[in-house]
């Protein structure tokens, strides 16, 4: 549904919070949202629909020289501070979006989240706003719909498929319920592993009636040999798994920083495939493995990476492109356009809520 600009509410510019969405009945379910990441991939595939994402780094030493923070600095030798400030811009065939992201990982000793985002939403026409809104859970809901992307094109009809999800944060829940919406027997079990052992035990514990596969909380990578599906996201600083450690057929989202060992990298070069949701911006951002990998070879992800067959994932198709025996690496540095659509997918569903009271 799009909603013509003669139709759209006249007025002051609207806020919709999460409690107005929840209050409107506009959840975030996974099995929309994956429709809605379906659209958005055909029509970028299609040129329909293009963005792009700028970055802003402060500088960290900026906040550990203030004595009231460098108390806190040591918690973070394992773990990315993330401290950055983002604009994710986009534009489709009726709306374009700008989405404002802070992040900070110091924010969880202040009771704040890690991440929060906003999402302005314009006309494309007259790129007049038409409303604003909380965009923390769209943005967390919107990088899930990469792991049910993946499972619809690289797994189709398979069943008793065993996955490993690192991290326990609010994209890891997004993802675990997002790998529920396939049939029951898609997933014989799905593995969660957190730098804390507790936490991953509690997102099992809180997920376990949700999904129709068993969680299991882990505290080591034995069973990662065993997972067709490896998705990454979490906030690590380092790689969170050794090459021997994992499956050498296996599928591997990578969602995160720096979280996938070179060794990976190389052997999936060599016998697998590299793919990115879009090269330029992975190796612009160059906070990820696959783009680390590059540059710290005095090259970049963006000049090498396709003559050595990485490819975008836009550009695969609709059929199926991995045989059975080769690995498939996917390195995802969160597209614009899926929060653009997702924003549109809110914002069109609440218009309708409210025609409806």
């Amino acid at each position: 549904m799009t909603i013509a600009l003669e139709e759209r509410p006249e007025g002051p510019l609207r806020f919709f919070s999460l409690k107005d969405m929840e209050r409107r009945g506009v959840m975030l379910e996974a099995s929309a949202l994956h429709a809605v990441a379906r659209e958005a991939w055909a029509d970028i595939r299609e040129g329909r629909a293009y963005g792009l994402k700028s970055v802003l780094l402060p500088r960290e030493s900026e906040l550990w020289g203030r004595p009231e923070w460098a108390q806190y600095q040591k918690e973070f030798e394992g773990e990315r501070l993330g401290w950055k400030l983002s604009t994710l811009s986009s534009i489709g065939p009726d709306y374009a979006a700008v989405k404002i992201v802070g992040a900070n990982a110091l924010n969880r000793h202040l009771g704040r989240p890690r991440s929060t985002s906003t999402i302005a939403l314009f006309d494309k026409v007259t790129l007049a706003p038409i409303c604003v809104l909380d965009g923390t859970e769209i943005s967390a809901a919107r990088t899930a719909t990469y792991a049910t992307t993946t499972v619809e094109r690289f797994f189709p009809g398979h069943h008793d498929l065993a996955a490993f999800v690192f991290g326990a944060g609010p994209i890891a829940e997004r993802v675990v319920l997002g790998l529920g919406i396939f049939e029951p027997d898609t997933f014989s079990k799905v593995f969660i592993r957190s730098r804390s052992v507790d936490s991953a035990v509690q997102l099992a514990a809180k997920l376990a009636a949700r999904v129709p596969f068993p969680l299991v909380a882990v505290d080591d990578n034995a069973e990662l040999s065993g997972c067709d599906l490896v998705i990454t996201a979490s906030n690590a600083k380092r790689p969170v798994f050794d090459d021997a450690e994992a499956n050498p057929r296996a599928v591997t989202l990578h969602l995160g920083g720096d979280e996938t060992p070179p060794q990976y990298i190389q052997r999936v070069l060599k016998t697998g495939r590299l793919v990115c949701d879009d090269i330029t911006m992975v190796s612009r951002r160059n906070s990820q493995s696959l783009a680390l990998y590059f540059s710290k070879g005095q090259s970049t992800l963006e000049t090498l990476g396709p003559l050595l067959g990485v490819t975008n994932f836009s550009d695969l198709g609709d059929e199926v492109q991995k045989r059975e025996d080769e690995p498939l690496h996917i390195t995802c540095v969160g597209l614009p356009m899926l929060d653009l659509y997702v924003a549109k997918y809110v914002y069109e569903t609440f218009l309708k809520t409210e025609s409806d009271a």
